[in-house]
């Protein structure tokens, strides 16, 4: 949709998480597209456009086994390095649980199938979406919201393809399109 409203003919690439960032400063993609969280530390390398969805942490687990995400004391935690669920997860339960980081959400939820892990912190869409596939897991407690805005990345200095992007993620928005999207995959809005 975004590549139709900057009517601009784009070419999707697969990239590993851990070298998104350098791949893209080095030329080899214009923009990162994977729902990339601002944060001030990637700001120092790359620049982002406005919002196109906000984000928020979940903890899943077997069904009825973890209260809720101030119920992980002594547990086993699994998270994708490299994201805020694995920031979260270090920075409230390191040293009060046994925090378990894997280089992608796929290897942690294996871990958590396969009783591995008591829990694992993730983006809440995401796990939702894996949940849909394993009744026997459930989200532990509320949502975590941590301020998580998701933009699009792209190298510092391209100030007209940011306000490229900016334009069409405010046309989507305003013609329809985002609300039609948002519909087909989740029961709320996520803007």
């Amino acid at each position: 949709a975004l590549c139709e409203a900057m009517k601009a003919n784009c070419e999707l690439v697969a990239q590993d998480w851990d070298g998104i960032i350098p791949a893209l400063v080095a030329n080899k993609y214009d923009a990162i597209i994977a729902s990339m969280s601002i944060t001030d530390e990637r700001k120092q390398t790359i620049d982002f456009t406005n919002k196109y969805y906000s984000n928020y942490l979940a903890v899943i687990g077997p069904k009825g086994a973890v209260a809720g995400p101030d119920k992980l004391v002594g547990k086993s935690v699994g998270a994708q390095r490299s994201t805020l669920a694995s920031q979260w997860a270090e920075d409230n339960l390191m040293g009060r649980s046994d925090v378990k980081l894997y280089d992608t959400q796929t290897a942690a939820y294996a871990d958590l199938s396969a009783g591995r892990l008591d829990a694992m912190v993730s983006d809440i869409y995401p796990a939702m979406d894996w949940l849909k596939d394993n009744s026997g897991y459930a989200l532990a407690g509320d949502k975590i919201d941590i301020n998580d805005q998701i933009g699009i990345g792209i190298r510092q200095g391209e100030s007209d393809l940011k306000a490229a992007f900016n334009q069409a993620i405010e046309a989507i928005r305003a013609n329809g399109k985002y609300a039609e999207i948002n519909a087909k995959y989740f029961a709320a809005d996520i803007y």
